[in-house]
Formats: C-alpha cells, sequence, structure tokens
C-alpha cells in the first residue's frame, strides 16, 4: 500500500522564520538577564519594518533594536539592494506588562495556557523522525550554508524547499518530488543555479536509496527569484508550525512556538511530549509513537494524557502509558526543571525545526534505562 507523506522547511531569511528568530532571540536575552521571565512576543516583520508586540514581566532591561537588527544581519540582510536592511529597517515595539490574572494563575505554578500538544518519533531517520521533514531541513540548511560560509555568494536569505516521499506499507520508498525556490542574485543564469542545487544541495543531502528514477527535482519552477524576504513577503511569528514540528506525518496541536517563555505550555508541553515519544521508540517498545497532552490555563496538572503506538508496540499499551508516567513529569512547574528550560536556548530552535537536534535537551535519551527497568 503506497501513500504519499509531504514536509516543508524553509531558510532563514524566510519573512516568518526572520521573525521567530527575533522572537526568540529576544526571549534569550530576556531569560540570560532573569530567568523567571515571563515573555510573550509576536513579531512583524515587513518592508523596512520590524514590529514587536506582547507582553513581558521582567527585572531585566535588554535593548530590544539592538537584538533585533543583530538577528536581521546574522540572517544575512546587510545590503539596501534586498530591499531589507538590518541597519536601516525601522523598529517600533507595543509590549505592555504581562496581564495580572495570567501572572497569578502561572504564580500558583499553574500551566500559562490552554493548549493542546502534540509529540511524535518514529524508527525512520537516525534522530527518529520523518525522513520527509529531516530532508526538507538538510536542504535549506545546507543553501544557508552555503551562502553564509561565501562558497555561494550569489545566494540571497529568502527560500523554501518542499519534499514529498512515497511510502509503501508505512515504510519510507523514495523521494517522489523536491522543490525548491531559492533566492539569487540577478546576475547568475537560473540554468547555473539549477544546476549547482541540484548537484551540491540535492543530491549531497537526500541518501542515494531514496533518489530513483521517478524522483523529480524542481529548483525555482517560476523562474527568477531575485525580489524576496520582507520586501517581498510579511513575515510573521508562529506561521510555519508543521515545518517547526514534523511535517504533515505527524499531528499538531495546532500552537506556534517562537516568543514563549517556559512558563508556556504549547512550547514546554510540546517538547516533554516529543521527549517522551522518542524514548518509546528509541526504548524498542514501539516503531512509531505519538504523545498528547492537554493543559488548561491555571491548573497543576495536565487535564488530558494519551499515547498511541498504532499497532506497532512491543509490550502493551497501557503498560508503555504507566511506566512513562512514572519516569517522565507533566506539570508544568516540573516540566520546567526536568529539561533545565529557564536557560537561553530558544534561538536555536527558531529555524530548521524544533525537534531532531541532538543539542536540545528533550531530544536527550537520559531516561532510556529507566524506561527499560521498568518494562
Amino acid at each position: 500500500m503506497y501513500t504519499l507523506r509531504m514536509a516543508e522547511s524553509v531558510t532563514e531569511g524566510h519573512p516568518d522564520k526572520i521573525a521567530d528568530q527575533i522572537a526568540d532571540a529576544l526571549l534569550d536575552e530576556f531569560i540570560k538577564k532573569d530567568p523567571y521571565s515571563r515573555v510573550s512576543l509576536e513579531i512583524l516583520v515587513t518592508t523596512g519594518l520590524v514590529m514587536v508586540g506582547g507582553e513581558l514581566s521582567t527585572e531585566s532591561y535588554v535593548d530590544i533594536p539592538k537584538v533585533v537588527r543583530g538577528v536581521v544581519k546574522d540572517i544575512g540582510y546587510t545590503k539596501p539592494e534586498l530591499g531589507f536592511d538590518a541597519d536601516t529597517c525601522a523598529v517600533v515595539t507595543s509590549i505592555d506588562e504581562q496581564s495580572p490574572e495570567i501572572a497569578l494563575g502561572i504564580t500558583s505554578e499553574g500551566a500559562g495556557d490552554t493548549a493542546i500538544v502534540v509529540g511524535y518519533a518514529v524508527e525512520e531517520a537516525p534522530n527518529l523522525m520523518p525522513w520527509s521533514i529531516t530532508l526538507a531541513h538538510r536542504i535549506t540548511r545546507r543553501i544557508s550554508d552555503l551562502r553564509k560560509t561565501g562558497r555561494f555568494p550569489f545566494l540571497r536569505p529568502d527560500g523554501k524547499v518542499l519534499v514529498s516521499m512515497i511510502y509503501e506499507d508505512g515504510k519510507p520508498k523514495y523521494v517522489k518530488d523536491v522543490v525548491a525556490y531559492v533566492h539569487h542574485d540577478p546576475d547568475i543564469s537560473l540554468q547555473n543555479l539549477r544546476e549547482l542545487i541540484v548537484e551540491e544541495v540535492i543530491k549531497k543531502e537526500i541518501p542515494q536509496e531514496f533518489l530513483t528514477q521517478e524522483t523529480t527535482v524542481k529548483v525555482n519552477p517560476t523562474g527568477r527569484f531575485v525580489i524576496g524576504g520582507p520586501v517581498a513577503d510579511t513575515g510573521l511569528t508562529g506561521r510555519k508550525i508543521v515545518s517547526d514540528a514534523y511535517g504533515d506525518i505527524g499531528f499538531s496541536g495546532g500552537s506556534a512556538f517562537s516568543g514563549k517563555d517556559p512558563t508556556k505550555t504549547d512550547r514546554s508541553g510540546s517538547y516533554m511530549a516529543r521527549m517522551i515519544a522518542k524514548h518509546v521508540v528509541a526504548a524498542g517498545l514501539a516503531q512509531k509513537c505519538v504523545v498528547q497532552i492537554g493543559y488548561a490555563f491555571g491548573l497543576t496538572e495536565p487535564v488530558a494524557f494519551d499515547l498511541e503506538t498504532f499497532g506497532t508496540e512491543k509490550v502493551d499499551k497501557e503498560k508503555i502509558k504507566e511506566a512513562v508516567l512514572k519516569v517522565f513529569p507533566l506539570s508544568p512547574s516540573k516540566i520546567i526543571e526536568f529539561l533545565d528550560l529557564r536557560r537561553p536556548i530558544y534561538r536555536e530552535t527558531a529555524c530548521y525545526g524544533h525537534f531532531g537536534k541532538e543539542k536540545l535537551p528533550w531530544e536527550e535519551l537520559s531516561h532510556l534505562e529507566k524506561l527499560k527497568e521498568l518494562l
């Protein structure tokens, strides 16, 4: 039985990802100076303008325009001809103090928001993520690396990639399509650009066994992509939630991550759900696992917890759930402590996915032996 699965990834210079990176860079700065900062920021990026809005409760001071310009510069918008420039873009802020009613719910160690969170893991890529989203992120990251290291100086910061894969009986069989939109200088020919991206990116990031005669690769199929970034498209935080998570193969609770401190359970709860699912698969208890947790604002414990293994489990599913609940905390305050989330680790998550990166705490298989022992 054949099925088609898809995943999208965007580069650092995509307008929505600029917004996410600014939000998490600001979060990191506030947490660095005051680990108990409560932050909820939304960013809008458009022609010549970055707008920072949201709510904040902190003992620290952060030079917001300086952080914003630093992120834009790091991404690569440093020349006026790109239509968006770190040195000249306006930075407007509209930030209020966190609502006292929300603050009361959090200070009582309750959930900072009402949220459905989802974690997923599967025996596919080495990082126990779906291959489709893993390959999409590999491709966009390599395109950005080739630009930032100067190997392909004709590349510009914006871009996106869509990968579709054929699965047979639930297993990845081959890549059906790769469609890449690559932002570039006007003086490189479309033919040269296409050849370089195929040879230096696509063929080097996709394992050979997934490239077949059925695979089609399209680079800038609509033609030139010279005008890009915020001058071509307005960017907002939280508009790439499926790309941030697992692609279309995994479930989504619907919440965005970036710009939110860890008291917001739509972020910290999602990280714990991923950690649980990854442990279940890594322990050999199932080939595939989805964890779902429901949180309600102000409550100190989740209102719902479920774990699904789609018939791939090697141990009774109820026993897996019982063991998981003994090993991993689900209350918001305990998740923060368990994963050590009051530290500046968030900008690393804002591009190329929040999951599957080895150095992030929710990706560590630190409790694998304990889970095995219980089962």
